[in-house]
């Protein structure tokens, strides 16, 4: 009976050909960070040259970005290159597998009301009312 043969494996014992769990996050956070600012993926990939369909590897995880990439991002995108590594779960960074990674709950943060709700919420200039407005959705958050 012959053997079956086994994926190969990268060094943490991801398949190879399959993105790695900490790009995939890297990813989304990109994807998540350009929506807030408003950019299409073509606007994006223009700022830092690149074209969208490269802009959509990055964020699928299909293709890593490199270090000097990723600073390019933070400074377009207006963030710290630590952002792209917030919120990640233990299943990503412990570097599990794929599939571990995959059933975390959904990102509130990558749903179309949240970005909404967020750029409306970056248009206020009065930082009074804003304040007033963060103080009225917590409390009714909370019933």
């Amino acid at each position: 009976m012959p053997r079956k043969k086994k994926k190969p494996q990268g060094a943490y014992g991801w398949a190879t050909g399959t993105p790695h769990p900490v790009d995939v996050h890297v990813g989304q956070r990109l994807r998540l960070r350009r929506k807030l600012a408003g950019l299409s993926q073509t606007e994006l990939g223009e700022k830092i040259g690149v074209t969208f369909q490269q802009l959509q590897k990055y964020e699928s995880g299909a293709n890593r970005i490199s270090a000097s990439r990723l600073f390019d991002l933070s400074r377009v995108l207006d963030v710290p290159v630590s952002y792209f590594f917030d919120e990640m779960t233990e299943n990503v960074s412990g570097a599990g597998k794929m599939e571990a990674a995959l059933t975390d709950e959904p990102n509130l943060m990558a749903k179309r009301e949240t970005l909404e709700l967020a750029r409306a919420y970056t248009r206020i200039a009065d930082p009074k009312l804003r304040q007033l407005l963060r103080s009225l959705v917590t409390a009714v958050g909370r019933d």
